[in-house]
């Protein structure tokens, strides 16, 4: 079945008003496919207009909640009734989220509600021979490759961080702006989010995001300072195995793998990190991975592009040293 020929509606991703870097991603790969379209959630939109305008959004669909429930336009049941509404008054045929725990609850709703096929997790779209949206996915461990076929009329697809180049459209204008309220139902309402707590900031980029990646594992024993320090020379984010995570080392946001954060960063470096097939799920799509651990035979090493055995205390206050030299 070929997809409508409507637009593309892109999910924006912001905090305090600063469009997150994944959404420029998903802007450049609609619009390589259809028109495109924005929705923006909550309030300081004008100032983020100039950038999306830049990436090419025609316009930008603003989404006001109504509802006397503490926190209600967060929860997922909620966006998903608002986005559905914005599809509707649009006429879109393909919605575009980052992929992330959030969004992909608040998809699979949306693609509920609308009648829509849904993918999770990809690293690419387009239209294939007969017009339809294809995906393309790495799946079992990154040890396939994975296309696939909407064949409904309406596709949501929930997209990697770091899958494509974010790049500026070559003909830009300032995006119209449509208020959209919404009164949520009350089956939408059946959950409620009782507190909300903003995480510290530590001053480096999210983990799912990032460009750049130091993960720490078993063989930090708990002494993460060394995978921290690198980090900071290299303004990247730091991440974890499930093993540091469950023994208390490092909260458990950290975690990379199956069951923790996917990411595909353009460096991924792990230390003192054997290689367990659950952590190898959720890394092995970045760009660069370096292996540093002091056991010759770690699995690891079987997807490294570098590899160095060694004590991890000793290699990466060396690397970090060396930056630091070559900086200065």
């Amino acid at each position: 079945m070929t997809t409508t020929s409507g637009p593309a509606l892109v999910l924006i991703d912001h905090h305090a008003g600063a469009v997150r870097p994944p959404t420029l991603e998903l802007l450049t790969l609609a619009r390589a496919e259809r028109e495109v379209h924005a929705i923006w959630f909550g309030d300081g939109v004008e100032g983020a207009l100039p950038l999306l305008g830049e990436y090419g959004a025609r316009s930008v669909y603003q989404v006001v909640i109504h509802s006397p429930v503490e926190h209600a336009q967060h929860l997922p049941a909620v966006a998903a009734e608002a986005l559905a509404e914005v599809v509707r008054q649009s006429a879109a045929a393909l919605v575009l989220l980052t992929s992330t725990f959030e969004n992909k609850e608040i998809g699979v709703l949306l693609a509920r509600a609308i009648d829509a096929g849904i993918v999770v997790d990809a690293n690419g779209v387009g239209l294939g021979a007969d017009g339809a949206i294809e995906t393309t996915q790495s799946a079992f461990a990154g040890t396939w490759n994975v296309r696939t076929q909407i064949t409904t009329s309406r596709a949501v697809i929930a997209i990697k961080p770091n899958s494509a180049l974010a790049a500026p459209a070559e003909a830009t204008a300032a995006p119209t702006v449509t208020t959209v309220s919404v009164t949520p139902s009350d089956a939408a309402l059946r959950t409620r989010i009782v507190e909300r707590v903003e995480r510290v900031a530590t001053g480096r980029p999210e983990l799912a995001e990032a460009q750049y990646v130091v993960a720490g594992g078993r063989g930090t024993n708990g002494d993460f300072s060394a995978v921290e320090e690198l980090a900071d020379v290299l303004g990247a984010a730091i991440g974890a195995t499930r093993v540091a995570t469950d023994e208390g080392w490092i909260d458990h946001s950290a975690q990379i793998g199956q069951t923790g954060v996917t990411i595909a960063p353009k460096l991924y470096i792990g230390a003192g990190i054997s290689g367990a097939v659950h952590h190898r799920g959720g890394m092995q799509s970045s760009g660069t991975i370096v292996a540093i651990n002091d056991d010759p035979e770690a699995p690891i090493f079987e997807i490294a592009d570098f590899g160095i055995v060694g004590d991890l205390f000793a290699v990466l206050p060396q690397a970090a040293a060396e930056l630091r030299a070559r900086r200065s």
